[in-house]
């Protein structure tokens, strides 16, 4: 299948020289673009398995750094995180400790994410984190290691680019 997603080679270089963060930015924000912006199960058929991946562990990022997995169950992407291959890629990726971590996640999402994913007011999703506390480890080891994961994911996309984008260059 050809990458219908695409990266201008500067706008790489760019990123590259301003960190890890902004790197990994460059390849995501061209896959939403590629997608329309959003990824949805219309969609999803059109991007590769990296590509997902990536996808899949910015939103982990994003969800955990914020609030954890509670939040991240909450806000509805557990299914995405915990029944997908999610974990096997982070293995495959070369970032076992944070399929470990997944390992865990996954088994107390598979016993708590009934209560977790109800509707509720802000006050009893706030009362969530307490009730759950048993994440509590788990988003403390994430944000422990999101900098090194981070830097993983990069490595990962900087050594497989042609998976994550055809690179254009300045003359096109």
């Amino acid at each position: 299948m050809e990458n219908r997603i695409t990266v201008l080679e500067p706008l790489i270089i760019e990123a590259a020289q301003q960190g890890m963060d902004e790197f990994v930015d460059v390849f995501v924000d061209a896959i939403y673009q590629g997608i329309g912006g959003e990824l949805t199960a219309e969609n999803m058929p059109l991007l590769n398995a990296d590509q997902t991946t990536l996808l899949a562990y910015r939103i982990l990022r994003d969800e955990v750094m914020d609030g954890g997995f509670v939040q991240l169950i909450h806000n509805g992407y557990g299914p995405f995180i915990f029944k997908n291959p999610f974990g096997k890629m982070m293995r495959q990726w070369g970032i076992d400790e944070l399929a470990t971590l997944l390992n865990k996640g996954h088994r107390l999402y598979n016993r708590h994410h009934e209560a977790i994913e109800r509707e509720c007011s802000d006050e009893e999703f706030m009362a969530l984190f307490e009730q759950f506390s048993d994440f509590d480890d788990l988003d403390d080891t994430f944000v422990e290691h999101e900098e090194q994961w981070t830097a993983a994911v990069a490595a990962y996309i900087d050594d497989h680019i042609d998976r994550f984008a055809t690179i254009l260059g300045k003359e096109q």
